[in-house]
């Protein structure tokens, strides 16, 4: 009879820990990771500026691939503590060594789609 009633305690225990730690989570930290790039900074980009003025603008790309010299990759990624992550690309395509176009999810506030009348 003891063990039984032990069991049962220790039944009833276990259970009421689960609504516990589901009402108790850990801290979980924002993290942020690459090129945090804004609307007004993308609007700044002018095309046939030169790489050193996209790298003022900008700051250095994340990803420069070598084997693409004239394709610059801005990613950034945000992760909150609590929610869903979110994630962000810009590529710049340079022809002889000046901006020639823009390609990505953030687009220049000029070059944003116009609602149909």
């Amino acid at each position: 009879m003891r063990k039984l009633l032990s069991s049962a305690l220790l039944i009833v225990a276990v259970s009421g820990c689960t609504a516990v730690t589901d009402f108790v989570k850990p801290y979980r930290i924002d993290v942020r990771q690459g090129n945090y790039i804004t609307q007004d900074m993308v609007s700044q980009l002018k095309p046939g500026m030169s790489r050193e003025q996209v790298r003022f603008v900008l700051g250095t790309p994340l990803v420069s691939d070598i084997f693409h010299a004239d394709r610059w990759d801005y990613v950034y990624r945000f992760q909150p503590g609590k929610g869903a992550s979110q994630e962000r690309r810009l590529t710049v395509i340079f022809e002889d060594g000046r901006l020639a176009r823009l390609d990505g999810d953030v687009r220049p506030a000029d070059a944003a789609p116009q609602p149909a009348p």
